[in-house]
């Protein structure tokens, strides 16, 4: 057991809840690891990308409700090891949730996802309207 030290005044509360990593993206309210997402924007599709090594796709859950898209995956994980007197138990759990809000210029329904060596990889389709066209010339007459 770890005993941690709290300070119960309100300076040191207030400098807690401010530079704690959760501004940065890297922490959730649990104190559990979000992974990072990177977003790319091509002319027909946004790709995200997340390193989340160590898992299988069975882990993953991908919800899209109300133009967000939340992405979660939880693991638990028990061993139990016996030796003459002694015994040993260990958990494991491991869990995520992240949120991320779509632009209106996606199709919801042709959102792709795929796990590959640690890297859980979306295809979000854009609606033929949103596609990048090049400029149109008008002459001046």
């Amino acid at each position: 057991m770890s005993l941690i030290r709290r300070n119960t005044g309100l300076f040191p509360s207030i400098l807690n809840d401010v530079f704690t990593p959760d501004w940065f993206g890297g922490v959730d309210s649990y104190n559990q690891r979000v992974p990072a997402v990177n977003i790319r924007e091509g002319e027909k599709e946004f790709t995200l990308e997340l390193a989340v090594p160590g898992q299988k796709k069975e882990d993953f859950n991908v919800e899209v409700d109300n133009d967000v898209m939340t992405i979660s995956m939880e693991t638990k994980d028990e061993t139990s090891e016996k030796d003459g007197e002694y015994t040993r138990r260990e958990f494991n759990y491991e869990a995520f949730e992240r949120s991320l809000m779509l632009p209106e210029s996606v199709k919801e329904e042709k959102i792709k996802a795929k796990y590959n060596d640690g890297i859980l990889k979306f295809k979000v389709m854009k609606k033929e309207e949103a596609k990048k066209r090049p400029p149109k010339v008008i002459e001046v007459g």
